[in-house]
């Protein structure tokens, strides 16, 4: 039986006044103190992990200063505060021991946009793609290009400095703010450009300026001498750029821009923006080495290029492994007889076209010369304009670094000098000396990055479980440092310092580090804001913080590495933070969006999970073990003490208990498991945990109904109507609400199947008659594989299939229904799950034999045959395919002549999200499948609907389902005919039945009066 897993959570009690205090004088955001919310943002994308003291999630500019008003009175200063956005820094520069202000989950909104002077003023916590979103109307941009600009947020790229993509000419964060909102470690608030009037005399923000003012006009000539002349320059209280000679002014933004959190938290923001290029041109050059494409790249940014990206073979060789590849291999093809070790995304874009035209000429004229005779190792190229497929290009490009990460084993490419930055001229032979670095270790690695800036992201491949090779990423660190400064360039051209603030020191020298710590100490005197990054005061005797400081790998290893193994689904979550898209069309990850709470992703599930783990082990427990023990008999001994248990939960503490309720808000919809780059799969650890969860905890009542539904409801369908006419019931509604938890119970189909199906024309199941088939006939025939879902609630579905398959000359063959189990393995029943998985594996196996197509109408049950049953059966799944609809109409269009548009009104289609990830062609091939029968077929581009099978019908999980809803189907369906929308699942079906009152159709249906109206 799984045991209680009581810990620590050892909150600092002056800590625990402090918060008292806080919410007592106002402060209106939330609080949150519970281990599980800590433990959400006690790592990034980086290596480290440091657990909080608590978080808080302030709403306003006056909760961040009552914060700091607060905790700048002498009992509460040794409390820290580190502001976080996205979590997405790959150097640990949001990660703290004190108190995370995490200001992305309220302070996200555009305030104002001014069209005509082309600014923006927004909130730190907004996404940057999220600003884009509202200023693309406006016909401008925010033109510092991220790879994580779907979950970046403001205040990170400003408190980095981002850059990215077309820095060249867009230059990075810092040169795109006009002012900021700083509020400082005692309270006082100002805007950087003095809009606001002059600071209080002698608030921080009064001594700040003064002391930044003195720095650089004292220090200019040292400054000068230190800084490199880089596109990429210092990022981190940036002397160089704040003071403007000409005009013997300072500008105060510039300190602030790169500072990591470490000075001031950064509230609000005024934003330049660019105007949207009216053309843009990508050309992808191919060559037969890597270092070739590096050692040409100087030539393509001479070609006056906007920027030019680089990739490596590796990182192409997992894109193409990747869900994303679906989307660019007809943009990057291979060339045959031609090895592609790398390739160069040269962009042009500008406001005339003819100007454009002309400069991707004069290269194409160039590239055509050289690919004839492998010039520069170039060996082919191919140029698109279409936007939609330029965005794809650099979607798959901003995977970069999740999919470095999905490489086997245990060692993993990790951050740590990813973003090194070095003259362009000196790019190429840097980086042949640092592949010499990593190539005496035996080390596998991939890079990717911007060339034409001098920055390269190179992520060697370490198992940071193992002390020795962890230790070695320190030794290489040290290493890769002397290593730039040998070329002329920094450690960190891009993501900022972090944990390598102790590198710091060495490369200003003493007299300007003073400088920086002098500053620090004017802004932050007792060294509250984000200790330990970049510098300390002056008069401060407190450690930068190290390289060596403690990594997540450390709690890793605690794990046997067996465990670690069987639940690799959990522990190989890098923390890239892909699941926290904003984007409402994006099927990752739905609960995470509506609640904008980390632990309700599949980073944060992921990281309870290892924890859990870890904590299991630490005590002794083997999961592995106690798991092969759930799949044995149940004793009414052991019921017995999970009924006492789950009365004892009131009063007991249990970090259990803190996961389940992250898993419990999980909708199982597996789009992690494609969508994310590291394929971490919350629905499979998560039945895994469900199952070890109930061995010591009773189930809710509601878990068994939906557990055994398939057994009950055919049963329920011997009499539909006596059923139908209950179900209709206010009464049996509130009484199935409250004993049961359950709301919304949809109604069985009448007529039901069995009365709808007309045996002259389906044949009803006969194993022996149908082996009398001969293998000539047999490719005529057609086997229907039911679903208790479809089959019961949605009948007409199954019976209009079964019409389709005899319109196309096709002779449908109806099979028993079977309990597919997909239910049960949601809720944790692994053992009944694998019973039922088991038996209908057998049987289809058994019927596969014949040589007919089986085929199910509903995406979800049908996956769960190749995914779940993968799983939980192994070698004993057997041998057979079972086809959803499109999968097996697509192959028979040869065998139909094409038809002339017989619709010329467009259909919709709505894909269910299960479906459109783990079959990422299916809208396109839907969309072929309905042109050949002279219909046209428009995808919607949709996230989660809400349903996810019965997440919806539960009454805990109403409101959720409903916003769900809301983000996405619900908006969509508004603008469109309702009549003329499509979906392919069940329960999206169900769902939009239930808000909308109107009865969608699946797309099976509409191909079928298609292929009547052309008959």
């Amino acid at each position: 039986m799984l045991p209680r897993l009581d810990i620590q959570t050892d909150i600092d009690p002056t800590l625990v006044v402090f918060l008292q205090q806080l919410e007592a004088k106002g402060f209106s955001g939330d609080i949150e103190t519970h281990y599980s919310s800590r433990l959400a943002v006690a790592t990034d994308n980086s290596v480290y992990q440091q657990l909080p003291q608590a978080v808080v999630l302030p709403k306003s500019t006056q909760d961040i200063a009552l914060i700091n008003q607060l905790s700048n009175q002498e009992q509460f200063l040794s409390i820290t505060f580190s502001p976080r956005g996205g979590g997405t820094g790959t150097n640990g520069q949001a990660l703290t021991q004190g108190v995370v202000v995490d200001l992305s989950r309220y302070m996200n909104q555009v305030l104002e946009i001014n069209e005509q002077e082309g600014w923006v003023r927004v909130q730190t916590g907004i996404v940057k793609d999220v600003l884009n979103d509202a200023v693309r109307p406006y016909g401008y941009f925010f033109s510092p290009d991220l790879s994580t600009s779907n979950r970046a947020t403001l205040g990170g790229m400003i408190n980095t400095d981002a850059s990215g993509q077309g820095s060249l000419k867009y230059g990075k964060t810092s040169d795109h703010v006009l002012s900021m909102q700083a509020v400082f470690a005692d309270g006082s608030v100002y805007e950087t450009d003095g809009s606001q009037g002059n600071p209080q005399a002698d608030s921080f923000a009064d001594k700040a300026l003064n002391m930044v003012s003195q720095v650089c006009r004292q220090q200019r000539a040292v400054i000068e001498e230190k800084f490199p002349p880089l596109n990429r320059f210092l990022t981190g209280y940036d002397l160089k750029n704040a003071y403007l000679p000409q005009q013997d002014e300072i500008d105060f933004g510039r300190i602030l821009c790169g500072s990591e959190g470490s000075l001031a938290f950064i509230t609000e923001a005024k934003l330049n923006l660019t105007p949207i290029p009216k053309v843009r041109t990508l050309i992808n050059v191919k060559y037969n080495s890597f270092d070739a494409a590096l050692r040409n790249a100087p030539f393509m940014v001479e070609a006056n290029a906007l920027s030019v990206e680089t990739i490596d073979s590796k990182v192409l060789d997992l894109a193409k492994q990747d869900i994303v590849w679906h989307t660019v291999s007809d943009l990057i093809c291979e060339v045959p007889g031609k090895t592609l070790s790398g390739i160069n995304v040269v962009e042009y874009a500008g406001q005339d076209e003819a100007e454009v035209a002309e400069a991707v000429r004069q290269l194409t004229d160039q590239l055509d010369r050289m690919v004839t005779t492998e010039e520069a190792g170039i060996i082919g190229y191919q140029v698109t304009s279409d936007l939609a497929s330029i965005g794809k290009i650099y979607n798959m490009r901003k995977k970069a670094v999740g999919l470095l990460g999905a490489v086997k084993g245990s060692a993993k490419p990790i951050a740590f000098a990813e973003d090194t930055c070095v003259p362009p001229e000196n790019l190429a032979d840097f980086i042949a000396e640092f592949r010499v670095l990593l190539d005496q270790y035996g080390l596998h690695y991939g890079m990717f990055g911007h060339v034409d800036a001098g920055v390269l992201h190179v992520r060697p491949a370490l198992d940071m479980c193992d002390p020795e090779q962890e230790a070695l990423m320190h030794q290489i660190s040290d290493q890769v440092v002397a290593l730039v400064a040998k070329y002329g360039g920094l450690m960190w051209g891009e993501h900022g310092k972090g944990f390598r603030s102790e590198y710091g020191p060495a490369f200003f020298g003493e007299t300007l580090f003073n400088e920086l710590r002098r500053i620090k100490g004017a802004f932050d005197p007792h060294n509250k804001l984000n200790p330990g990054k970049i510098c300390t005061p002056l008069e401060s005797d407190a450690q930068l913080v190290k390289v060596t400081d403690v990594k997540r790998g450390t709690y890793d290893r605690q794990i046997p590495i067996h465990v670690r193994d069987s639940f690799s689904q959990a522990m190989e979550c890098n923390g890239n933070g892909l699941c926290f898209n904003y984007d409402t069309s994006s099927p990752m990850c739905p609960s995470m969006k509506v609640t904008a709470d980390r632990r309700h992703s599949p980073k944060g599930r992921a990281g309870l999970v290892r924890e859990w783990l870890r904590q299991l082990s630490e005590q002794g427990y083997d999961v592995v073990e106690l798991e092969s023990m759930t799949m044995q008999q149940n004793s009414v001994k052991g019921l017995i003490e999970k009924w006492r248990n789950t009365f004892n939960k009131r009063h007991q503490y249990d970090f259990s208990h803190e996961v389940y309720e992250a898993m419990n808000g999980c909708l199982a919809c597996k789009a992690c498991a494609s969508q994310c780059p590291i394929k971490v799969d919350v629905p499979s650890f998560r039945a895994r945990f469900l199952n070890l969860y109930h061995t010591r905890y009773q189930r809710p009542v509601k878990d068994y109904l939906v557990a055994n539904i398939e057994t009950l409801l055919p049963v329920m369908a011997a009499m539909p109507t006596t059923v139908n006419f209950a179900l209709k019931q206010k009464w049996i509604q509130g009484l199935t609400k409250k004993t049961i938890g359950y709301v919304d119970t949809p109604l069985m189909s009448v007529p039901t199947l069995k009365q709808r199906i007309k045996p002259q024309a389906i044949l009803q199941f006969d194993l022996d008659a149908l082996r009398q088939i001969s293998p000539s006939e047999r490719d005529q025939y057609v086997c229907i594989v039911q679903d208790p879902f479809t089959s019961y609630y949605d009948a007409e579905v199954v019976d209009e299939f079964a019409q389709l398959v005899i319109k196309l000359g096709k002779k449908p063959v109806l099979l028993p229904f079977k309990p597919n189990g997909k239910a049960a393995h949601i809720k944790g029943f692994l053992k009944q799950f694998a019973k039922s998985a088991q038996n209908t594996a057998d049987f289809l196996e058994q019927v596969a034999e014949l040589g007919f197509p089986l085929v199910g109408v509903d995406p979800a049950l049908v996956l769960c045959y190749r995914d779940e049953y993968a799983e939980i059966l192994a070698d004993k799944r057997g041998d057979f395919d079972v086809l959803t609809v499109h999968e097996w109409l697509l192959p028979l269009l040869t065998e139909q002549p094409k038809q002339e548009v017989v619709d010329a009104n467009d259909w919709y289609l709505f894909a269910h999200c299960t479906e459109k990830t783990k079959l990422p062609n299916a809208e396109k091939e839907w969309g072929a499948i309905f042109s050949h029968f002279g219909g046209r077929l428009t995808t919607v581009p949709v996230g989660c609907c809400g349903m996810a099978g019965t997440f919806g019908h539960e009454a805990d999980k109403l409101q959720m389902s409903k916003d769900i809803y809301n983000l996405s189907w619900q908006p969509n369906l508004d603008k469109l005919p309702k009549d003329r929308c499509l979906v392919t699942g069940y329960s999206c079906r169900s769902q939009v039945k239930r808000f909308e009152s109107h009865k969608v159709r699946h797309p099976l249906q509409a191909l079928l009066d298609l292929i009547k109206l052309s008959a």
